[in-house]
């Protein structure tokens, strides 16, 4: 496959609007993996589908939370069919995102208390399509988890900007060397492993994106944390919404 026969895919971003949609398309990206914190699926899916066109496909999936607020295990998935809240247990979310056929990769491993470690990494390897190794918020050091994780284990890995600022959409992309035209192809691709590279922006302006975008991380863990459990209620995607039917209660955390 030729480079204009591949497919760029940011596999992981935070934000979208017409801003984020022309940034996008200027740098030259095929689709967008879209997947805000604490919104149920049926909202993403529908603001998904509201700014994909035939240049630029947006893929709704879900940033799972795992576990409680102190000790979290994030999961992505891809190709869900029915929702997932966010504070089950982290084999509760591994045995519905099986029972719903979705793709299952592992975003920023090792980063802080809000990720998943070597060992979760191996211990559910079988479960899991691809492990990040490159992620446009974290720093350096931080990737390098990521890249050992998945060369220590031999797992398929991935690339994103996890852009929650417009400015770091297409940061850092990972190419698959097939073509995506629906959620469905992109779910194939990592389910089965389709050749693929993980790329990123050059240079310093680069290097100052990341910074930005880290520096964004502190508002996300402190206020932003305080605002949403204390000043806004239960979180749209906790399990004990009633959206959820009951359906998650032997497996949540809270």
């Amino acid at each position: 496959m030729t480079e204009a026969d591949a497919t760029r895919v940011d596999m992981h971003v935070k934000t979208l609007d017409e801003h984020v949609v022309r940034r996008a398309k200027a740098r030259g990206l095929d689709v967008l993996v879209y997947a805000p914190h604490f919104v149920r699926l049926p909202d993403i899916r529908a603001t998904a589908a509201r700014y994909s066109d035939d240049e630029l496909l947006v893929v709704p999936a879900r940033e799972v939370f795992t576990g409680s607020w102190r000790d979290r295990r994030h999961l992505l998935a891809i190709g869900l069919t029915d929702p997932v809240p966010d504070f089950i247990t982290l084999d509760g979310a591994l045995r519905e995102f099986d029972r719903q056929d979705a793709a299952v990769v592992v975003p920023h491993p090792e980063l802080m208390n809000v990720s998943m470690r070597h060992e979760d990494v191996a211990m559910n390897r079988d479960a899991i399509d691809a492990v990040e190794i490159y992620n446009a918020k974290c720093q350096p050091y931080q990737n390098r988890r990521g890249q050992r994780i998945a060369n220590t284990l031999d797992m398929p890995c991935f690339g994103s900007s996890y852009a929650h600022l417009r400015g770091t959409v297409g940061e850092a992309w990972t190419q698959f060397d097939t073509a995506v035209d629906d959620e469905s192809d992109l779910v194939d691709a990592l389910q089965a492993n389709v050749s693929r590279r993980v790329l990123h922006r050059p240079g310093l302006s680069h290097r100052l994106r990341s910074l930005v975008e880290f520096s964004h991380l502190g508002f996300e863990n402190s206020w932003g944390k305080f605002d949403r459990l204390l000043l806004s209620g239960m979180e749209p995607t906790h399990p004990m919404q009633v959206a959820y039917d009951g359906r998650f209660d032997d497996v949540s955390v809270y």
